[in-house]
């Protein structure tokens, strides 16, 4: 499972879905797009939302922290 998370430095849920996935030593690659004007654009239009975190496994858009935590609780981030 390859997990990338865009996020921004001012954004608490993205904070809390860093540290979910490290909680459960899950790697990720983190993007912060805090002021990646280009970036922010390219996710709007790739995923549809303006919203951050989103998360991408295996290069998938799953959504935000609260989709992540959705996922775990039904057991589909254990390795």
């Amino acid at each position: 499972m390859k997990i990338k998370i865009y996020t921004a430095d001012y954004c608490g849920y993205c904070k809390k879905a860093k540290a979910l996935l490290e909680s459960k030593k899950i790697p990720f690659e983190e993007v912060d797009i805090t002021e990646d004007d280009a970036k922010r654009e390219w996710l709007v239009k790739t995923t549809g939302r303006k919203t951050v975190p989103q998360i991408f496994i295996d290069e998938k858009p799953i959504g935000g922290f609260d989709d992540l935590a959705n996922m775990d609780k039904a057991g589909k981030l254990n390795l």
